[in-house]
């Protein structure tokens, strides 16, 4: 696949991918769909859940009022931010409504797998979810890197401002939570794009031996 000459076994495996902001998770997924994975990405279903007609819009508008839809008829996701910052259980109210749509969501578009085709789950809050994810799947990798990495990274990327970073990471599992949960983990920090490909490739090959 990809010209790589790396071939898979005939059992596949189910990957749960995850990483805190700015580690370069993305990086990794899209890396392991070019070797042949079948990527469910549960960040761009919950974006779609929560885009203009979105399956989650009407009780996200119902339980938190429509202040929290912009005109467009997605939710605000700046206001909803803001407003989970603010308030802890507000968070755990829109992961209620969430969380089992993009669960339904998920096993709809596992399913869309080739019989010969890995699965990873990309979750970046799957060292939040308990057993829910980890029981899901065969092995944990976890993208991993230091804070002042993830924060620098993310402001770059979306030019926030360094408190808005960290409160999103305060958010988020510990860093040796998600490294407890893992299977696998590539350190993501001071790589090229091309070193970093040669760790994605290496466990590709791993797992293809069945290891």
């Amino acid at each position: 696949m990809a010209g790589l000459g790396l071939t898979l076994p005939p059992q596949r495996l189910t990957i749960g991918l995850t990483g805190g902001i700015g580690s370069g998770k993305s990086t990794v997924s899209q890396m392991l769909v070019d070797l042949g994975a079948h990527l469910v990405d549960t960040d761009a279903i919950s974006r779609s859940l929560t885009a203009p007609g979105g399956a989650a819009i009407d009780a996200i508008a119902q339980h938190f009022g429509p202040h929290l839809i912009d005109a467009s008829g997605a939710m605000d996701r700046t206001r909803m931010r803001e407003l989970a910052f603010a308030d802890p259980g507000a968070m755990a109210q829109l992961e209620a409504i969430l969380h089992p749509l993009i669960g339904q969501q998920a096993d709809a578009h596992a399913g869309l797998a080739l019989p010969d085709q890995h699965i990873v789950y990309d979750v970046p809050l799957l060292a939040e979810s308990g057993r829910k994810w980890k029981d899901k799947v065969d092995r944990v990798l976890v993208v991993d890197c230091e804070p002042e990495t993830q924060i620098a990274r993310v402001m770059v990327r979306s030019g926030w401002p360094r408190e808005a970073v960290e409160k999103v990471l305060a958010k988020q599992a510990q860093r040796k939570m998600r490294l407890a949960l893992a299977d696998h983990v590539i350190l993501n920090e001071g790589l090229s794009l091309q070193e970093l490909r040669a760790e994605v490739q290496k466990l590709w090959r791993l797992w293809n031996n069945g290891a």
